[in-house]
């Protein structure tokens, strides 16, 4: 299989990019703000990304969105463990998709 130079040139060129846009940001968090306003404002970004992220489904999706939703946020409730809230969200989407279909 032979492979054309404009692809190889491609491949590299995202390498390149991928491994630029990761070793900016290792540069830029020691410069980050560790206490203050700013510093409270950047610890909450995660949580607002996910949730702008997950939202549109919930709100647009089947009932098994808000039924996985809904799952998440008990199971998250209980055990303060994030990642046992989205195991139980993806879980439940999938098993209740499945139900749905068949």
């Amino acid at each position: 299989m032979l492979t054309s130079p404009e692809a190889v040139a491609a491949i590299l060129g995202m390498a390149i990019v991928t491994m630029a846009v990761k070793m900016s940001g290792f540069l830029l968090a020691d410069r980050l703000p560790r206490d203050g306003f700013a510093a409270a404002w950047l610890r909450h970004i995660p949580g607002a990304v996910l949730a702008a992220l997950v939202a549109p489904a919930v709100v647009t999706g089947s009932i098994a969105e808000a039924v996985a939703a809904a799952a998440t946020g008990v199971v998250f409730l209980l055990s303060k463990n994030l990642f046992a809230a989205m195991a139980a969200g993806v879980a439940t989407v999938y098993v209740v998709r499945l139900l749905i279909a068949g």
